[in-house]
C-alpha cells in the first residue's frame, strides 16, 4: 500500500524519482525500490516521501458501522461516529446508482443546494451500505441538517447516537 501512495504522490507532484529522491534525501534506487514494493520504508521516511510531493500523513478514527435489521425491508447501517468529507467531495453534484435510488434513475442531486443535500442524505441513510454512507454524507452538514431530514422514526433512533457522539 506505501508503494502504491509513494508512487500516485509523486506523479500527481509531477516530480521524476530522481526529483523526489533528491528532495527527499534518499536515493532514486531506494525510492523505486519503495515505489515497487521491494523495500518497504519507516513511517519517518514514508511522511518525508509525501511531504516532499506535498501531502500529509494523517491518522483517523476507523468508522464502525453496525447492521440494524428493522423488521422488514433492507437492513440499515449506523455509524459508531460522523466523520468529515473533503469540501470538493461534500459539495459535488452525486448521481447515485440504481440500487440506492431505485426510484429516480439517473437523478443529479446539486449538493451545494440545502434541499437536494437533504434529499441525498435520506436516501443513503435508508438505502445504503456502508461505503455508501462514508461516500456520501459529511457529518458536520448531517448535523446541520438532522432536523430537517424526512426519515422513519426507527431509522432516526439509531442514528441519533452517533450524532450525539459529535456534539
Amino acid at each position: 500500500m506505501a508503494s502504491k501512495l509513494i508512487e500516485q504522490a509523486r506523479t500527481a507532484a509531477g516530480l521524476t524519482q530522481q526529483e523526489m529522491a533528491e528532495r527527499a534525501g534518499t536515493s532514486r534506487t531506494t525510492l523505486s525500490a519503495y515505489e515497487h514494493g521491494r523495500k518497504s520504508p519507516n513511517l519517518e521516511t514514508f511522511e518525508r516521501l509525501l511531504v516532499v510531493a506535498g501531502y500529509e500523513v494523517q491518522i483517523q478514527h476507523r468508522i464502525k458501522f453496525s447492521k440494524i435489521e428493522l423488521g422488514r425491508g433492507r437492513p440499515i447501517y449506523v455509524p459508531d461516529r460522523l466523520w468529515r468529507l473533503d469540501v470538493s467531495e461534500a459539495f459535488a453534484p452525486v448521481v447515485l446508482n440504481l440500487a440506492l435510488n431505485w426510484s429516480q434513475p439517473g437523478k443529479e442531486y446539486v449538493t451545494r443546494d440545502r434541499r437536494q443535500r437533504a434529499r441525498l442524505y435520506e436516501t443513503v441513510i435508508r438505502e445504503g451500505m456502508p461505503k455508501d454512507i462514508l461516500k456520501f454524507v459529511d457529518g458536520a452538514l448531517l448535523i446541520d441538517l438532522w432536523d430537517e431530514l424526512v426519515l422513519p422514526r426507527a431509522i432516526r433512533e439509531h442514528w441519533v447516537a452517533a450524532l450525539e457522539a459529535n456534539l
